[in-house]
């Protein structure tokens, strides 16, 4: 974590910590290996105030900084990085974009009980025909008297199964007439919605306690006051929520190589081969220094990232860049756990194999690690 915190950080922290040991930890490995998404423990979460941590308290959230918001989820990932998602995509995607295009009646109907914790949110973009280029969507949104009707699928919807609310892009251009990343809109979804089918949750390499499903749309009906903002601009609405997304799941990321770190220093103090301790070995110590020093500088662009974005500066980039170092960190440091623990490593009774496997969605999801590398080669041409 960062060196030194205020006492309002000190005081989440400590919150989240004795939470996620409390009621994640002991369940964490159960959970993976039975596919099990625990909504209990996201409602706990939510009374605790961690679904509204952005959230201004007018609107009944907590009001915190994108530092604390991510330190937040930092300790929660190192417990559980299934848990870590849903508490990011909600604080992150939905709300965001509520809390800046929505309506003050929306705001009261969706937004102040997601805060709350009442709530949970999911947000769909993807479709199985269109991940990195998600611009290219196909569902389709056509007005029918004062509401619309959709039609479509939905795909890797993360909550896309348990969410209470769903944010889904959608097209509003005329058939025939497309006009592309202009021509989508932002739809609120209530859960059990009539035409809204629900695919079975997806059987992941990681993250496996974490809901992932389809979302189909079938002559789906909604009132106009489910419309988000302007027809026409619910992608560009996507655009700027995945610079909160892609923080929290560098943050996300920050937490697994932490626990890897820290799994694999116990361990290396506790396996003795040659007659004593492996962390007395060279080759072990130099990796946990490598391990150490990536997370650190991993961690300290992240938050620089977020100070930017607090601060009112562009911050595109600097989210990009963010979730492009954090995540390949992750993957990096939980591969060179698993290598200090050995042929146990790679067994599911230890934990450094589920954080390998968690730390590679992390390179995938909210944009691939190419794709961060496009954002930020754009936004470094568009600079200049």
């Amino acid at each position: 974590m960062t060196s030194v915190l205020t006492e309002e950080q000190q005081q989440v922290v400590a919150l989240a910590r004795d939470f996620a040991r409390e009621h994640i930890v002991p369940h964490a490995a159960r959970w993976d290996a039975e596919k099990h998404f625990d909504r209990p423990t996201i409602d706990r979460l939510g009374a605790l105030g961690f679904l509204g941590l952005l959230v201004p308290e007018a609107y009944d959230g907590l009001g915190l900084d994108t530092v604390t918001y991510l330190l937040a989820v930092e300790e929660i990932a190192a417990a559980d990085a299934s848990i870590a998602v849903s508490v990011a995509v909600h604080n992150s995607l939905p709300t965001q974009m509520l809390l800046r295009h929505g309506t003050e009646a929306q705001k009261e109907r969706w937004l102040k009980p997601m805060a709350r914790g009442e709530l949970l949110g999911a947000f769909a973009l993807s479709e199985p025909d269109s991940g990195s280029d998600a611009a290219g969507l196909r569902a389709r949104a056509v007005p029918s008297g004062e509401g619309w009707v959709l039609n479509g699928t939905k795909a890797w919807v993360s909550n896309g199964g348990t969410a209470d609310v769903i944010l889904a892009m959608v097209r509003t251009d005329q058939e025939g007439a497309p006009r592309g990343a202009r021509g989508i809109g932002c739809f609120v979804v209530p859960a059990g919605a009539p035409g809204l089918a629900v695919g079975k949750p997806e059987d992941k390499m990681g993250l496996r306690a974490s809901n992932t499903t389809t979302l189909v749309f079938e002559d789906l009906r909604l009132p106009g006051d489910h419309l988000l903002g302007d027809p026409s601009s619910g992608f560009i609405y996507a655009l700027e929520a995945l610079d909160n997304g892609r923080l929290g799941i560098a943050a996300q990321a920050c937490g697994i190589a932490r626990a890897a770190l820290e799994h694999a220093t116990r361990y290396a103090a506790e396996r003795q081969q040659f007659g004593r301790p492996i962390r007395e070995f060279e080759a072990i110590q130099f990796k946990l220094a490598d391990m150490a020093t990536r997370l650190a500088a991993a961690r300290a662009l992240l938050h620089e990232a977020a100070r930017r974005k607090d601060a009112g500066e562009p911050a595109t980039r600097w989210a990009a860049m963010a979730k492009l170092f954090c995540s390949e960190t992750a993957m990096w440091v939980a591969t060179q756990a698993v290598q200090v623990f050995g042929g146990y490593g790679f067994m599911r009774d230890y934990p450094v194999e589920r954080l390998m496997r968690d730390a590679k969605a992390t390179e995938i999801y909210e944009g691939t690690s190419e794709i961060q590398r496009l954002v930020i080669g754009r936004e470094l041409l568009n600079s200049n």
